[in-house]
């Protein structure tokens, strides 16, 4: 699909067109994972028109010839709304139902403040509040965690780091010990989650090389706009449904600082889910729990 004068890769599944439609917002910036929600989420074909986006410059949307300056929010806002008004227009649809991960919950937000007549309702999970703030609380997790392990590495790179904010070159040290420490799922090993995003037929080892690359540009082009997102003033209020579903655990976005957010943002309906098994992932960490809500909370809201 012709998203901001780029090409990028749009996989739209369902089981009728009645159903609402939403769109799946990844993490990252860069983080694909429509491989993942198929792999663990797939059941939601039955109760929604599901809309899988590649962002610019991630897996099959990655063109190394995408210019670093065209790597802002603003721009990622106008592709959403390109692929927003193509869906509606596509399936006769006033509104779209948005899910947004991580970096992806930040787009989603931003998104349904500025097009609130366009939006049913609003979920996300891993979701950026104070990011400043979150960042803050992690690396603090991080040296307890160290120290907790005796590991005399981490704990020298990390207080060579020091506190946030960093660049995008310390926030590839800091991922590493946030990897190793917290892993990309709780309890899952991560040769194990890229063994699903590169099974197929979303991804194949084919796309490996590229779904690096366009990681790697990403964080480095976008990294230092997306850390110092700080949502509880952006955006206080909006005038949709809004779902956050949080993992106990998470300490890649602190979820203290995703509830916080939660408790001061004003909407007509919200809802906060804990997840108490999961950190980052909960869609993956407890796909049942996370499949029923999406129908049983985020569904109904969408139809209304």
């Amino acid at each position: 699909m012709r998203l901001g004068g780029l090409d990028q890769w749009v996989m739209i599944r369902g089981e009728t067109t009645a159903n609402p439609l939403l769109v799946f917002l990844h993490g990252g910036p860069g983080l694909p994972e429509m491989r993942l929600f198929r792999h663990f989420n797939a059941p939601l074909e039955k109760s929604f028109t599901l809309v899988h986006w590649d962002q610019r410059c991630t897996n099959k949307s990655f063109d190394r010839d995408i210019p670093a300056a065209s790597m802002t929010v603003e721009q990622f806002m106008a592709d959403l709304d390109e692929l927003v008004d193509a869906v509606r227009r596509r399936f006769g649809k006033d509104k779209v139902a948005i899910y947004g991960h991580s970096w992806g919950s930040a787009l989603g937000i931003l998104y349904a403040a500025r097009f609130p007549a366009k939006v049913a309702a609003y979920a996300g999970a891993g979701q950026i509040g104070n990011y400043p703030a979150s960042e803050l609380s992690t690396y603090a997790f991080l040296l307890d965690e160290a120290a907790r392990r005796d590991n005399s590495k981490a704990l020298k790179e990390l207080r060579a780091l020091g506190e946030p904010p960093y660049s995008a070159e310390a926030k590839l040290t800091l991922g590493k010990w946030q990897g190793l420490f917290l892993g990309f799922m709780r309890g899952v090993p991560l040769w194990r989650v890229f063994r699903i995003v590169l099974s197929g037929p979303e991804a194949s080892l084919l796309d490996a090389r590229n779904i690096w690359r366009g990681m790697q540009f990403s964080q480095r082009a976008m990294w230092a706009e997306v850390s110092g997102l700080n949502l509880t003033t952006a955006v206080p209020a909006l005038s949709m449904p809004v779902f956050f579903f949080l993992g106990r655990h998470d300490h890649i976005v602190d979820a203290r600082t995703s509830a916080a957010y939660f408790e001061t943002l004003t909407a007509p309906l919200k809802k906060l889910v804990w997840f108490e098994d999961s950190a980052h992932e909960p869609a993956f960490e407890e796909p049942e729990k996370f499949n029923r809500a999406m129908v049983e909370l985020v569904r109904p809201a969408a139809l209304r």
